[in-house]
């Protein structure tokens, strides 16, 4: 061990004569940690809030949806164009769906949803894993086709797992408005994903039933793509534009919901810039306390000198102090903030409106990035913290520091 590091060492235990100045330390690495914790906690938080939308948005939708210029459907030369899709680079699964807008009536009221038709066999939704009653099950097991429904819608409703519910269709390309296509379904299913506003309106049911409802014959409203690599989704819908042609167009999510993602690029910008100020203002604990430990050892450091150690040596007595405040104060704020991150993520005890947020509670996204990220910017702040003070111990003369005590 170097002299310099064994100095610092008993500075920092030393209590006896320099209690103020260790309760300053103390203070300062609790400060580092509280800016350290925040900071790593609000990115995961922000984190989070991305995925979990972006998940829940795709499970709706998907990636990049493929329709028709003027509400034009796929007709049944068209499907060859689901071929051509699914040999495109990047592109994972393909899924046509027939979805148009629908009244949904039962014994205590009506509501308008959007009913969507879908292919089992070749669906990717999120609706598979959000079932929280029933089963994701479109079999006709009486002669009365199955219906799959929100939990919010449901409770609107008043409707149970096994009851009946009819589904009437207008074409609303008719301008005479014809009378309207009537269905009953029987609620097979029931799935709550989180977010309020979409449990209140998509309903499922197999594909073949959508297209007598919105009387399609064989057509489809489009197709559901799927890509491996979300990274290169432009790219990907570039591609299937440019192989199908005109009238057909590739919107991706982002262009979907363009709102929706625009204000989580939103909440995100201010967070590090708010939140790095925390550390900020637990850097400057650190210069402050560095300097009262400059003043306080002001005849050691004087006697330091006159015993032959140099400016350099000095300074490094100082800039060791203040980053072992920096990596104390660093890695309990790692260990705070994930042990908050996994209470949050077992047992959720901050809930959100759902209405609102689009989720019920407020979700969690840990990383290995987020932790190394903010630790290597604190502990680089902190050593520029420690400059200024131990330029200063470096340069004090040892006659003048004597003299001075």
């Amino acid at each position: 061990m170097s002299f310099e590091l064994f100095i610092t060492k008993r500075y920092i235990k030393s209590t006896r004569i320099t209690g103020f100045i260790s309760l300053i330390t103390l203070i300062s690495i609790v400060g580092v940690m509280l800016g350290t914790s925040a900071l790593i906690i609000a990115i995961s938080i922000s984190n989070g809030f991305e995925r979990e939308l972006k998940e829940k948005v795709i499970g709706f939708t998907s990636h990049i949806q493929v329709s028709k210029f003027d509400v034009r459907y796929f007709d049944k030369d068209d499907w060859q164009s689901f071929e051509k899709i699914k040999m495109i680079p990047n592109v994972n699964a393909v899924s046509p769906f027939a979805g148009r807008e629908a009244m949904i009536r039962s014994k205590y009221g009506i509501e308008g949803v959007y009913l969507k038709g879908i292919l089992p066999e070749y669906d990717f939704s999120i609706i598979k894993r959000s079932i929280i009653e029933g089963e994701y099950n479109f079999n006709e097991s009486d002669g009365i086709p199955k219906i799959i429904i929100g939990k919010k819608l449901a409770n609107k409703l008043g409707v149970e797992l096994g009851d009946k519910v009819i589904i009437l269709a207008i074409d609303p390309d008719n301008p005479y408005f014809s009378a309207p296509r009537i269905e009953q379904f029987k609620v097979s299913g029931i799935y709550e994903t989180g977010m309020a506003e979409y449990d209140d309106i998509f309903v499922y049911v197999l594909l073949k039933h959508a297209q007598y409802l919105f009387d399609l014959g064989n057509k489809v409203s489009g197709f559901d793509v799927m890509v491996k690599n979300v990274d290169f989704i432009n790219e990907t819908a570039i591609s299937i534009q440019d192989n199908l042609g005109y009238p057909y167009y590739a919107r991706t999510m982002y262009q979907m919901y363009r709102n929706l993602f625009a204000w989580l690029e939103l909440q995100k910008k201010p967070v590090p810039i708010v939140l790095g100020l925390i550390i900020i203002v637990a850097v400057f604990n650190i210069i402050g306390t560095l300097l009262m430990m400059v003043l306080e050892k002001m005849k050691e450091i004087g006697i330091l000198k006159s015993m032959g150690v140099n400016s350099k040596g000095i300074m490094k007595i100082f800039v060791y102090q203040g980053m072992f405040i920096g990596i104390a104060g660093t890695t309990l704020g790692n260990i705070l903030a994930y042990i908050l991150c996994l209470i949050q993520l077992k047992y959720k005890p901050l809930s959100l409106p759902e209405d609102i947020y689009f989720m019920n509670s407020v979700p969690i996204l840990l990383q290995f990035e987020t932790f190394t990220i903010v630790s290597i910017a604190s502990l680089i702040l902190c050593f520029f913290a420690t400059l200024i003070p131990s330029m200063i111990a470096s340069r004090i003369q040892p006659v003048e520091a004597i003299r001075f005590a």
